[in-house]
C-alpha cells in the first residue's frame, strides 16, 4: 500500500477534548472555504434517490463536521426536508450532542451513547457515513468496515476531501515549509469560527498549542489517505454478496475534482 500509518494527535485518548474540538472547529472553516458540503451534497443525493432512504446515520461525527451543513445544502437540491442526519461517534462528544439535541426542528439529532464503525449490524438504519475519518482506521480496521457494510446490507459513503497523490519522499521535503503554511493559516481561519471560545483565542494567538497540533495532524492525515490502489486493495474479494461498490474522485458541480469518495450499496 502506498498508505503509511502515522500518528495524528486527535488519534490518542489522553488528547483533551476541548482542544480536539478547537481543532475541529477548524476543519469546519476549512471544509466551508472549500465547498465540501456541496460536494458530500450531491453524493448523498445519489445514494438517497437510488436506495429511497430517508435517514443518514454519520460515523465518526466527533464535533459535527461538515455533515450538518451538508444537510442544508441536501435540501436545496430537491425536496429533502423529511431527511434526519444521526450523528454517532465511539468517542461521542456528550457537550456537542447535548447542544444538537436541544433543537429537533432540524432533523439533526446526536447520539450520546458509543458507535463502532466495525459493527454495522449494530449501527442504526440508514446511510452511513464517514467524512473524513477513514484515513484514522489502519488496514485491517478499515477492511473490517466495508466487509461489516456488505455483509450487513447496509449502503455506505466515505468521503475524504484531500489525495494521497504526493510521493512520500517530496512530502517529506516540502513538510517544514508545509507546517508552517498551516500554522499561518489558523491565525486567518481562527476569526471564521463559531462559536469562537476564549480557549480557541488564547491557544491560537497566546499559546500556538492549536495551530501546532492542527499543522502537523492536517500534513500527517495526508501520507495516511487510502491512494485509489489502495482502496482496490481493501475492495478486492467483496461485491460478491448483491453488493455493489465503486470509488473515485468527488467533484463539484462545476467538474473540478476535490478529494475521493467510496460508495457501497445493496443491488436489490
Amino acid at each position: 500500500m502506498k498508505r503509511i500509518q502515522l500518528f495524528e494527535f486527535e488519534d490518542y485518548a489522553w488528547f483533551p477534548v476541548w482542544l480536539r474540538t478547537c481543532m475541529t472547529n477548524l476543519i469546519m472553516v476549512l471544509h466551508k472555504m472549500l465547498g465540501v458540503s456541496e460536494v458530500l451534497a450531491y453524493l448523498i443525493y445519489r445514494v438517497l434517490q437510488e436506495k429511497n432512504l430517508s435517514k443518514i446515520v454519520d460515523l465518526g461525527s466527533g464535533s459535527s463536521g461538515a455533515m450538518p451543513d451538508t444537510m442544508v445544502a441536501l435540501r436545496e437540491l430537491d425536496s429533502f426536508g423529511h431527511v434526519e442526519l444521526l450523528m454517532t461517534d465511539l468517542y461521542p462528544n456528550k457537550e456537542i450532542a447535548r447542544r444538537f439535541n436541544e433543537n429537533t426542528a432540524d432533523n439533526i439529532s446526536y447520539l450520546e451513547t458509543p458507535v463502532d464503525a466495525t459493527e454495522m449490524d449494530k449501527v442504526p438504519n440508514g446511510l452511513k457515513t464517514l467524512v473524513n475519518s477513514f484515513h484514522h482506521m489502519p488496514p485491517n480496521q478499515a477492511r473490517k468496515i466495508l466487509e461489516s457494510a456488505e455483509e450487513n446490507q447496509q449502503p455506505i459513503l466515505i468521503y475524504e476531501m484531500a489525495e494521497n497523490k504526493i510521493p512520500l519522499l517530496i512530502w517529506v521535503v516540502l513538510l517544514p515549509i508545509s507546517l508552517v503554511i498551516l500554522m499561518l493559516m489558523t491565525l486567518f481561519m481562527t476569526p471564521f469560527v463559531k462559536p469562537l471560545t476564549w480557549r480557541q483565542l488564547v491557544f491560537t494567538y497566546l499559546i500556538p498549542i492549536i495551530p501546532i497540533c492542527y499543522a502537523w495532524d492536517g500534513q500527517a492525515s495526508l501520507p495516511r489517505m487510502y491512494a485509489a490502489n489502495d482502496i482496490d486493495e481493501l475492495l478486492n474479494g467483496l461485491g460478491k454478496n448483491n453488493y455493489y461498490w465503486e470509488h473515485g474522485p468527488a467533484k463539484r458541480s462545476n467538474g473540478k475534482k476535490l478529494g475521493t469518495y467510496i460508495v457501497g450499496y445493496p443491488k436489490d
